[in-house]
């Protein structure tokens, strides 16, 4: 199980301290464990990008990080930007305030005008920070992102207060997409033992800051 549980992880490195030398180190140690991809902030794409060269890892990134609080256009000309650098995956983060009053309009919209500027074959993942919503809320969230194209809908950013993934949100998450879209489950993912529930739950994809205490069980920074 291990073996086949690295090509699930995204190895993310997305706090604001980060540096290059730390970004080459990630992307090495990524390699040599297998894992799918590494997730790294917008200005530090080229960096995973070159260090990546010669792999088969994907290089991530996120837009409107980690608040959400962004104009569509804002995040839409990030994504774009981040593609041309090199980024083959897009993680934005919704504009939660707006989900927990009920505007869904504005969900879909800034969904929709990321995905213009993330054309196929690159992915596009929303981050829907689902700790913070009501079930109603995180089904609708995820119904938005169905109908504007996303191709993953994501748990959390691993950065808001209200905590991260959890089975049970993978659980309505599946619920609620359409049959092409995926989940990707983040945040306060330690153990195997809790990647192999989400999976089992749901969760195609999981985001982790130590992705070798997830696969070995080692003690590891899990926090983004």
């Amino acid at each position: 199980m291990t073996e086949n549980l690295a090509r699930y992880i995204d190895q993310t490195l997305l706090k604001p301290e980060a540096t290059p030398d730390q970004v080459r180190a990630l992307v090495a140690d990524a390699r040599e464990l297998a894992v799918f991809g590494v997730c790294v902030s917008p200005t530090l794409v080229t960096v995973a990008k070159e260090a990546a060269a010669g792999s088969d890892l994907a290089v991530v990134t996120v837009c409107g990080f980690p608040s959400g609080a962004h104009g569509a256009a804002v995040k839409a000309e990030e994504a774009r930007r981040s593609v041309a650098e090199g980024a083959v995956e897009i993680d934005m983060v919704i504009n939660v305030g707006a989900a927990v009053t009920g505007d869904f309009d504005t969900t879909y919209d800034e969904i929709a005008a990321v995905r213009a500027a993330v054309p196929a074959p690159n992915l596009l993942k929303v981050i829907v920070e689902s700790a913070a919503l009501t079930d109603e809320q995180l089904t609708a969230v995820c119904r938005a992102a169905t109908r504007a194209g996303a191709d993953f809908v994501k748990t959390s950013t691993g950065f808001h207060p209200a905590g991260g993934a959890t089975v049970h949100a993978v659980e309505v998450m599946r619920a609620a997409i359409g049959p092409d879209v995926r989940i990707k489950a983040s945040g306060g993912i330690r153990t195997p033992q809790d990647a192999q529930a989400l999976v089992a739950a749901g969760a195609t994809r999981l985001g982790v800051s130590s992705a070798r205490a997830v696969l070995e069980g080692k003690p590891g920074d899990s926090s983004y």
